[in-house]
């Protein structure tokens, strides 16, 4: 199966041949993702689905003048790492995104899409993150991780914090809380970048808590491992990471209503 890098490596020597993909067209985001190679490769990984996934990579790419400022191959990559894990990556769905970070695109989880891949283990009876309003938080205790929400109290639109939740089939259940204090101190200390924050601050608080609470406590699926892995590192080198199977539970697709991460990538 190719790779991200033998991808480049086949545009290349097709631009450099002179054929049907040539240089004006492989610069360019239509000229790339309407090549045999990038094709095929999507076509790998979604079958019937690779002309409209595609299609919404050059819908993204087109709305996102940042975006545009980046490498198109690097954007491709991105787009794959959300093909291979079946996460769409319209930006309002909040699944995946693909940021513009240093002149090359970067793939990013979104905290629906680490419900998402939570859901697919079958281990999860439930797991949830929401946000949390002025007046309806009446008691956190940080060492039983007993929370008392009165939601018919709030007082404002003004969000105060964020908690997470989440229950194994086995029983076992983990709810953290983070005010919105500590979300901001967590941001300036590992975002690289303020696009997603910008874009949707809710969004992203919501990931750092539920990202933060499986990593240390979550049952991770092989695909789980592999898309925090991707969320953090260079989206051209993401094809070398080698992730240990061993005593890691996989399991089957599991569709999630739209209602229902420590490193934070942004």
């Amino acid at each position: 199966m190719a790779t991200n890098s033998t991808l480049k490596n086949q545009i290349s020597n097709k631009n450099n041949s002179g054929n049907q993909v040539g240089n004006a067209q492989g610069t360019t985001m239509k000229g790339l993702l309407s090549s045999p190679a990038v094709m095929k490769r999507f076509e790998e990984v979604l079958g019937k689905r690779a002309n409209q996934f595609t299609a919404s990579i050059l819908s993204l790419y087109n709305s996102e003048k940042m975006l545009q400022k980046s490498e198109p191959m690097s954007v491709i990559s991105s787009a794959m790492i959300a093909a291979t894990l079946d996460l769409p990556v319209d930006k309002n769905l909040g699944y995946a995104w693909i940021v513009p970070y240093g002149g090359k695109a970067q793939f990013q989880l979104g905290y629906k899409g680490y419900i998402q891949l939570a859901l697919r283990t079958g281990q999860y009876r439930n797991i949830n993150v929401i946000e949390v309003y002025e007046g309806e938080l009446k008691k956190w205790n940080r060492l039983t991780e007993e929370i008392e929400l009165d939601f018919e109290d709030r007082k404002s639109d003004k969000v105060i914090g964020y908690t997470g939740y989440f229950e194994l089939i086995n029983g076992f259940r983990k709810t953290v809380y983070w005010s919105k204090e500590e979300v901001e101190k967590h941001k300036k200390r590992f975002s690289k970048s303020d696009f997603g924050w910008k874009n949707d601050w809710d969004a992203m608080a919501k990931k750092t808590v539920i990202r933060n609470m499986l990593n240390k406590w979550g049952i991770l699926s092989i695909d789980m491992q592999k898309a925090v892995i991707n969320d953090e590192n260079d989206v051209l080198e993401s094809d070398n990471v080698d992730v240990d199977e061993s005593d890691i539970i996989d399991g089957e697709f599991s569709e999630v209503d739209e209602e229902q991460t420590e490193g934070e990538g942004a």
